[in-house]
Formats: C-alpha cells, structure tokens, sequence
C-alpha cells in the first residue's frame, strides 16, 4: 500500500455497506467497515452509506459514534453520504421524524423519501459537475432531494429541478446511489478528495 493510498471507512451501522466497500476498492482506496468510535480514528475520510436514515441516526448515538463522527467532520475529515448519508450531512432535515439527529457538514435543507415510495424508484442519467466522461448513471430508491443550499454549499447536479448532489469543502452527498452501477466515478472523485486533504499532512 502506497502512502497515497488512502484508507476509507464506510459506516457499518445499516444499508448498502458491502456495494459501497467495493466502489472504493475499485477507486484504488484502502476501505474498512466503521462501527464503533475507536475505528474513526483509523480512517482518511468515511462514506455514509444509504439505509434507512431514522435507523442510522439511531445507531449511530446507540454505538456512541455520533460525537465522535461529527467532532472529526468538524475538523475536516472528508465525508461522502448517499441516499440517507446525504440526510445525515444535512444540517437540518425538512420532515425529520421523531428523535432523528445529523452528523451535519452541508449547509443544506433535505426532503425525506422526496423522490416517492420504494416502489417508485427508478433510474436516471446524472451530470456531476468534475466528473467526465458524460453522465453518472444515478440510482434513486426511496431518495431525498435539496430544498435549498446555504451560500457555502456548491450545487453539483440536479434531476428534474431538484439538487441531487451537493459539496461544501470535504464534504459530499448524493440523492442516487452509484455505488450500485459499476460505474465508480463518484467513488475516484471522493478518494480525490481524501488524498487531497491528506497531502499537506504528508509534506
């Protein structure tokens, strides 16, 4: 493993993990399920994964890893959420559900379940904006979409007049799920991200 290899954590608490251990592996990064505060301070940089967002919010206090995780997102750590990730880095929720806490990072405003019912999913061409090669194949399952963004947040894409993917600084959120079509663009453009903050440390 070369020092540029960086090592990437995927939140293990529920939702799509093993898919999104995978893409990161393709993306030339070292990547470990996360489940418990001790294994934070292993990682570059951690994806959130898609799940059930009450669920993982829930977890996530239960395994005492809600502290930590928002304390190193505050210091900077680079962070990508998926589908309910993207909920967990929003710093408020629309329609939160009762006792659903965030990591925060983005400042930005999410719906819940936005796009329809599990059995309205669906798939869509996605352009990402720093991502070439034409557009990502999103898939969107029960996913939420931005209401708004706050002045420090970046719109990367959208999807039928909604936000679909946003940044802000080392952090990175997604309505679809890329993690689930092979094409591992999104995953290389967040371990950019992780080894571009990782490379002062290393001078």
């Amino acid at each position: 493993m070369s020092e540029a290899t960086p090592v990437i954590g995927v939140l293990a608490l529920q939702g799509d993990v093993r898919e999104h251990l995978v893409a990161l592996a393709a993306a030339d990064a070292v990547a470990r399920p996360v489940r418990r505060p001790e294994e934070l301070a292993g990682i570059d940089g951690l994806v959130v994964p898609g799940g059930e967002s009450t669920t993982i919010s829930k977890l996530a206090v239960l395994f005492g890893v809600m502290e930590p995780l928002r304390a190193r997102v505050r210091a900077g750590m680079p962070v990508y959420g998926t589908c309910a990730g993207m909920i967990m880095l929003a710093d408020k929720i629309l329609d939160p559900r009762s006792g659903q806490e965030t990591i925060g990072g983005i400042d930005m405003i999410v719906r819940r379940n936005a796009f329809g019912r599990q059995n309205e999913s669906f798939e869509a061409a996605v352009d990402v904006k720093g991502i070439a090669g034409g557009p990502v194949e999103g898939v969107f399952i029960r996913a939420p979409w931005v209401e708004s963004v706050g002045a420090g947040a970046e719109v990367l894409a959208e999807h039928d007049g909604h936000i679909v993917a946003v940044r802000q600084g080392n952090a990175l959120a997604t309505s679809f799920h890329p993690e689930l079509t092979g094409d591992h663009r999104v995953h290389s453009l967040f371990a950019d991200m992780v080894r571009g903050r990782r490379a002062p440390e290393s001078l």
